[in-house]
């Protein structure tokens, strides 16, 4: 059979041939229909003999699914339509938000060299704007009132249409979006852990070891309560900037004798030698399914689920910069622990917890919910909705411990204080 228009038209044809499609088929159908000039002989050969899934709980009923397809046409794991975009006269372009920061450009560029391997006919664009929070450097996280921070900007553009994708370093998404938005992928976590930097005087010195007085910078509340709690001769001050700023502030001024930054933010920018936290999300349109589809791949299981408990956790305790709130996660075993913590400003009181659950997590990429995907923010329809709903129970139920245990007042102060200082 040629290749041309025709010829694409027949073989598409329901009467063209005597047996009932099955509804994979049909949704294949009229899904490429489209393209009938372009990839006719592509589908032909494609539906030319039928062969059956191999996964038992495929919701095709047999017949032909996404899933066989992909593996019979050698690109596991991807959409069908990443090979397609290849035969298009014109390659579709995924315009890419992202911060102007140093270290946003090299999260995002990560991000878009994986989506280019996965997808190679489509092309990529990045687009760097500054949001509220790269704008105000003269004011500390926690007085500036205003959620959003380091989104607001990224995600207008998202709903206007300008980026297609926006990639976060999560710990700057709120863990209520809002309508229309959601967190399409969560990428591998590198190291959640903070650490400390020292001013090149103090080389070789731990915070333990600083003279009295010495001042340590950081710009959340959660590590100036934690360290103010277990160092009480050192004092702490807001620090505000990129990496690239706060970094020389500590070299070339004298204010700070160290100063707090995420482990994964330094490794990232490649300063191994100085040495959310460490996760990276994708917030797309949450109505775009052609979008949620093409950045679904990028989503970590573990991470996903230590993800969920975490933003359960701090949902429902409300958690934000303004109060000195903590959480971890670790999997071992098939156990999710999960370890919370609340903090006065001054480190003098706290709550901490831990609880752990039973959570299966899915050896690769699997059929998850078809409606109302969404749990604190993220929707994965590619993970099955029990260790979701596992995982959020998790963070819930630890959130609740610690208000029964007297957290909320101790928020409750914390709030007050930072709103009165």
């Amino acid at each position: 059979m040629s290749g041309n228009g025709n010829a694409a038209a027949t073989a598409w044809s329901p009467s063209h041939s005597q047996r009932s499609k099955s509804p994979a088929e049909t949704h294949l159908l009229n899904y490429y229909r489209g393209w009938e000039a372009a990839v006719g002989p592509y589908i032909t050969s494609l539906l030319a003999e039928p062969w059956a899934c191999a996964q038992t709980n495929c919701r095709a009923g047999g017949g032909h699914c996404h899933a066989e397809i992909r593996k019979r046409w050698g690109a596991a794991n991807l959409p069908l339509s990443s090979q397609l975009e290849e035969n298009s006269p014109k390659m579709r372009v995924i315009r890419v938000g992202t911060r102007k920061s140093q270290l946003a450009r090299i999260q995002t560029d990560s991000v878009v060299a994986t989506l280019k391997a996965l997808y190679p006919g489509l092309q990529f664009e990045i687009i760097a704007m500054s949001t509220t929070g790269d704008k105000i450097l003269d004011t500390a996280l926690s007085k500036i009132g205003e959620k959003s921070l380091f989104t607001k900007e990224l995600e207008h553009a998202l709903e206007k249409n300008e980026v297609d994708l926006v990639v976060h370093s999560l710990k700057d998404l709120p863990t209520v979006l809002p309508p229309g938005f959601t967190i399409g992928a969560i990428c591998k976590r590198e190291n959640p852990h903070d650490a400390v930097v020292f001013h090149p005087k103090f080389v070789g010195k731990t915070l333990e070891t600083l003279p009295e007085k010495s001042v340590v910078g950081t710009s959340s509340l959660r590590r100036a309560a934690q360290l103010q709690r277990k160092f009480r001769h050192l004092e702490f001050r807001s620090i505000r900037g990129n990496l690239n700023t706060r970094l020389r502030k500590l070299d070339e001024q004298q204010e700070f004798s160290a100063i707090i930054l995420a482990t994964a933010g330094l490794q990232r920018m490649g300063w191994h030698n100085r040495v959310g936290q460490g996760a990276l999300g994708v917030e797309v349109r949450a109505k775009d399914q052609d979008i949620l589809d093409l950045v679904g791949v990028l989503h970590d299981p573990e991470t996903l689920l230590r993800c969920i408990a975490e933003r359960a956790f701090l949902r429902h305790l409300e958690g934000g910069c303004s109060v000195p709130v903590a959480v971890h996660t670790a999997m071992k075993d098939g156990q999710l622990y999960l370890t919370g913590g609340v903090w006065s400003l001054d480190g003098s009181d706290s709550i901490q917890e831990t609880m752990q659950a039973t959570i299966h997590v899915p050896a690769q990429h699997e059929d998850g919910p078809e409606d109302d995907p969404q749990l604190v923010g993220i929707t994965a329809c590619n993970i099955p909705r029990g260790p979701q709903l596992a995982a959020q129970n998790l963070g819930i139920s630890l959130a609740n411990l610690l208000l029964s245990k007297g957290a909320k007042n101790i928020l409750d102060v914390a709030r007050q204080l930072n709103d009165a200082h």
